[in-house]
């Protein structure tokens, strides 16, 4: 905007002043706004002196105050941040078969913890700088974000959601929530949604409006403080499942086909899961969704069913070594 008005200031006072032809007035001003010094057209008048040597003066306070913004843009990390935007959208633009987590708040950020640290990709929906500033970069590491309203269908989309498998919405509002599940599933019918609710009344809507599950976390809270008086081991033994306890527990499933080929004929007890590994074959879910807990040695699992093992992180690490298709 300066320079277009530097520029129309000077073709209008060479016109003016010197009543140059409009052609000439925009030589004048190019060869003066340029500073590359060709000769006039005509020579100058004493008030046309005059009016050059201020029209100079100007640019060169406007030339003074770019480089001193772009000075400031430069040093204050404003091009390192558009760079580091432009490389974030590039690597989402990669992701496949990764996980969307909408809200960076407490629930979202924990959430994006366990993801990444069972080794999946997940792009970050948020709009609240402050909320991102809260995550460091020394716990987090380099997150791949969507700064955006994750109601929106452009944020969804930027996060890359037709190519996702899953959505978690931690969204601090439950109407926003809804609103995020049923955007994500008119975008992406087959993508498992995971969504938050503060109220019991909410539940209902959320799966009415396409969430796979719904996770209350005031309400599993308040569980979980009662139970650590009444059952108390139990609890323990829960949360070095969940990774809240000093000896962590993982849990792994494992779907039949995804089985070497030589191990998916074979029964629970010929697999030999916890003599090779260490890890326990703790229930299947079979094709029809019901689930067997602690199976018989002799089942054998067929096509569409799903082994849940529980073991270490390393015994886990030496059953996805020992049993898995590579």
């Amino acid at each position: 905007m300066l320079t277009v008005s530097a520029l129309a200031i000077g073709i209008v006072g060479f016109m003016w002043i010197e009543n140059f032809s409009f052609l000439d007035a925009l030589y004048m001003t190019m060869i003066t706004v340029s500073t590359v010094g060709y000769q006039e057209v005509h020579p100058l008048s004493a008030a046309g002196r005059l009016f050059v040597s201020v029209y100079i003066f100007f640019n060169l306070l406007i030339l003074a105050y770019l480089l001193s913004v772009l000075s400031t843009y430069i040093f204050d990390g404003g091009l390192r941040t558009m760079f580091t935007m432009l490389k974030n959208d590039q690597q989402i633009r990669q992701y496949s078969d990764h996980v969307i987590v909408c809200g960076f708040g407490r629930n979202g950020r924990k959430a994006y913890l366990e993801l990444r640290a069972s080794g999946a990709d997940v792009v970050v929906v948020e709009q609240d700088e402050d909320v991102l500033s809260k995550a460091s970069t020394e716990e987090y590491g380099p997150v791949a974000i969507v700064r955006g309203d994750a109601t929106l269908d452009e944020s969804l989309r930027a996060a890359g959601i037709e190519r996702a498998r899953a959505l978690i919405t931690a969204l601090p509002k439950d109407a926003d929530n809804v609103f995020v599940a049923l955007t994500a599933r008119e975008l992406a019918p087959s993508i498992n949604i995971v969504a938050r609710a503060s109220l019991k009344s909410s539940e209902t809507k959320l799966l009415r409006a396409g969430a796979n599950s719904v996770v209350m976390p005031d309400e599993i809270g308040g569980s979980h403080m009662a139970n650590l008086i009444m059952r108390p081991e139990v609890i323990r033994f829960l949360d070095m499942i969940s990774g809240l306890g000093p000896h962590r527990l993982r849990l792994e499933e494992m779907r039949a086909e995804e089985l070497r080929p030589e191990l998916q004929s074979q029964s629970i007890r010929q697999l030999d899961v916890r003599s090779r590994t260490g890890a326990t074959v703790i229930g299947l879910r079979h094709q029809s969704g019901e689930f067997t807990i602690s199976p018989p040695a002799d089942l054998v699992p067929g096509p569409g069913d799903v082994l849940l093992f529980l073991g270490t992180e390393e015994q886990i690490m030496r059953l996805i070594d020992a049993f898995q298709q590579m």
